[in-house]
């Protein structure tokens, strides 16, 4: 039976709600404290969509998502299909089906019905763009890249312990919705993200809808899957506008240390531009977490250089690379990529006044353990071949708050990162 993109919409947003109240829809939520617009009638054709769909989500949901330890042996085993080698041979769980055959959806209409979900919490945090040019404009519109560690849900809820956030503030019916909120809100070309956990129900068929195309790769053994009623494993995804590039490679790579697989993964994939036909490379990981495992992390970015070397042919073509590193600026995985071939820059360093220091921070919690800030997340991308039109400035200490991440007003304890790039009109030989 057909439905509109905006019945799907609703019923994407809402299938594994707990049942929200019927309440007015109100206007859209604003950028800071004005009085809120007046609310609108709601549509009890949305309301009666999204009631079905949470019915069948939920039943589904006892099905299949009441995993703790005991479940772990059949993902394990599942993730064995899943790994660099076999992927090619299972292509369809890690690339979305073809778009032309859904239906899509106004983002707009998505943004309006996040807002309306989230209508009880506070206004989003307000960030700006700084202006980082240094020549001419670009004949082309820039490529914007989101990098950001959204928390899995199931760690969130059940693992991280982040003792400071209230548990409403940590639902996944109205924290997929901030997540959405932020994403549809500065609106990258390509969207780098790590500890996704809810790819198949939430992310794929919305933002396909939205005309990307995406991957997903999930970690062999993901600490998801200790946690009960889990939604399966967490891992990277990459996602790309199809009408502004086009895919001409696709990498899978489970990274290794010191020989041995280890449980991260990162997804490389080269694109080639419609507008201009110039092609770069884009990849996303997430390396170990955890003091004590530095020289582990180092191994594994050594790996991991050494593969996006293949693939860029010797630093021939333009590279990107997103993550959350798990390192401060301080450790040996953050200076190999400083001092690769590759010739590699971390976009976040033209923020500083010398333009050589990292952000003091991109995550801030508290947990059990106590308070931790650090600069784990980067965007490193070729200096020679690419330039840095614009980033997005950092949430103050103001804007986060003694509670810290997550809260009501964020979605995750790792704030995003998002960056305008050009190519530059002459490359060097060699990037």
């Amino acid at each position: 039976m057909y439905q509109s993109p905006r019945r799907l919409c609703s019923a994407l947003l809402q299938r594994d709600a707990s049942g929200l109240r019927r309440l007015p829809t109100p206007g859209l939520r604003r950028q800071s404290p004005p009085p809120a617009a007046a609310p609108r009638p709601a549509s009890p054709r949305l309301l009666a969509a999204a009631s079905a769909a949470s019915g069948a989500a939920r039943s589904c949901s006892r099905t299949v998502c009441s995993m703790g330890n005991g479940t772990s042996r059949l993902y394990s085993a599942l993730a064995k299909a899943l790994n660099s080698s076999a992927a090619s041979q299972h292509p369809e769980y890690l690339v979305s089906p073809d778009p032309e055959h859904l239906e899509p959806i106004d983002p707009k209409e998505l943004l309006e019905e996040c807002r309306a979900v989230l209508h009880t919490r506070p206004p989003r945090f307000q960030r700006d763009f700084v202006d980082l040019r240094t020549d001419c404009p670009s004949s082309h519109p820039p490529i914007r890249v989101m990098q950001w560690n959204i928390l899995a849900q199931a760690l969130g809820e059940g693992k991280d312990n982040f003792v400071q956030c209230p548990v409403e503030a940590l639902k996944w019916e109205e924290r997929k919705c901030l997540i959405l909120e932020e994403i549809l809100a500065y609106q990258p070309d390509i969207l780098c993200l790590q500890e996704v956990d809810h790819y198949f129900d939430t992310f794929q068929p919305l933002l396909s809808r939205l005309g990307y195309q995406g991957t997903f790769f999930p970690k062999p053994w993901s600490p998801c899957l200790d946690v009960e009623h889990n939604n399966g494993p967490d891992g990277c995804a990459l996602f790309f506008l199809q009408n502004r590039f086009k895919l001409v490679n696709s990498a899978n790579i489970r990274l290794t240390a010191m020989t041995l697989k280890t449980n991260q993964v990162a997804i490389a994939q080269t694109l080639e531009c419609k507008e201009s036909s110039r092609q770069f490379c884009i990849a996303v990981t997430h390396l170990k977490a955890r003091t004590g495992w530095e020289r582990f992390r180092s191994a594994q970015g050594c790996d991991l250089l050494q593969n996006l070397q293949n693939i860029t042919q010797g630093a021939k073509i333009p590279l990107i690379v997103c993550g959350d590193f798990n390192a401060e600026p301080t450790e040996e995985v953050y200076k190999h990529f400083a001092s690769s071939s590759l010739n590699l820059n971390s976009a976040y360093k033209l923020l500083s006044p010398d333009g050589q220091s990292e952000p003091p921070y991109t995550t801030w919690k508290i947990r059990t353990s106590g308070e931790c800030r650090h600069t784990l997340d980067y965007i490193w991308y070729s200096k020679r071949a690419l330039s840095v039109r614009a980033a997005l400035d950092l949430l103050t200490e103001e804007q986060i708050g003694p509670n810290r991440l997550p809260s009501f007003n964020y979605p995750s304890d790792h704030l995003s990162l998002v960056c305008d790039f050009s190519f530059n009109e002459e490359p060097d030989g060699l990037l």
